[in-house]
């Protein structure tokens, strides 16, 4: 996981204009999205703007993804035709709910990739957990082929999946979420948050960036350009994290060569655990640095 995925912006798939203005925000990902983006008689249209956006824009550092319709139907697949000759870096699979969604367009992208003398899992998926029965089989979805990278947790379908009502707390979809960062962590994947919806309300996705982060996710989606700044400033590590992390790390090596494995620092008893997640912290660090 060495590409940092602080902040996706999501773009309608058949707004070239919109495509354009996302392709200049320096978000870390953008996200052309070929479902929810685009209305049914309009797929055939944003999949060509998508194909030309593409091919015509220059998007700088940022990471090229497409929103699939679900694999299971058979428009999916239309999504992929229209697309795969402009070699995106990726595609977020809508609706996972078993494995079987992730292994058909895997299949599909190792044939591409060998077609055309491509180097094998060039190109990325993203599995978008919405649905009770895709966290049920969120084990299995993801182990499903090795060019899976990302969960992503979309709690606004999930809560409407299960009749909760929403809360700004979210304590109706915490153990969903917390579910999803435990799958990814254990399987070396990103965790992605969902999307803040009141576009008005900056303090707020600031305080629900900072909540995620601290459940564990490493970044979050966004559905307006305006929101990108607020979360990839969270899920960057902050200067007095930096620091202190250094000087944690400092102080465990000088005590491997000379005293004991246990010591205190900052006037706790630091432990392996602390060290690595100061390490972590460090990683990504470094990470958010080199996407600038």
């Amino acid at each position: 996981m060495d590409y940092i995925r602080r902040c996706l912006l999501f773009m309608p798939g058949d707004s070239m204009r919109k495509i354009t203005k996302g392709s200049q925000t320096n978000v870390d990902t953008v996200i052309m999205d070929l479902e929810f983006g685009v209305i049914l008689d309009r797929k055939d249209e944003g999949r060509q703007i998508v194909a030309q956006a593409l091919s015509n824009l220059d998007f700088g550092h940022t990471e090229r993804l497409i929103r699939l319709n679900p694999p299971s139907t058979s428009i999916c697949f239309d999504d992929l035709d229209k697309t795969i000759e402009q070699h995106p870096e990726g595609y977020v699979i809508s609706r996972v709910e078993i494995s079987a969604d992730i292994q058909k367009v895997d299949r599909y992208l190792s044939q591409a990739e060998s077609d055309r003398s491509w180097l094998p899992n060039s190109i990325c998926l993203l599995a978008l957990i919405e649905t009770p029965l895709g966290l049920i089989n969120i084990r299995e979805i993801a182990q499903s082929c090795s060019r899976l990278d990302t969960l992503i947790f979309g709690g606004e379908s999930f809560a409407s999946y299960i009749g909760a009502e929403h809360s700004k707390e979210g304590l109706e979809i915490l153990f969903a979420r917390s579910t999803v960062v435990t799958a990814a962590a254990a399987y070396s994947l990103h965790a992605i948050d969902g999307v803040f919806t009141n576009l008005n309300d900056s303090i707020g996705l600031e305080e629900e960036s900072i909540f995620a982060r601290r459940l564990g996710f490493t970044g979050k989606l966004a559905i307006h350009p305006n929101q990108v700044e607020i979360i990839q400033n969270v899920f960057t590590p902050y200067q007095t994290e930096i620091e202190q992390a250094k000087r944690l790390i400092e102080t465990y090596e000088a005590h491997q060569k000379e005293g004991p494995s246990i010591f205190e620092f900052g006037g706790k008893v630091v432990d392996m655990p602390m060290v690595q997640s100061a390490k972590h912290i460090l990683n990504r660090a470094q990470t958010a640095r080199l996407s600038k």
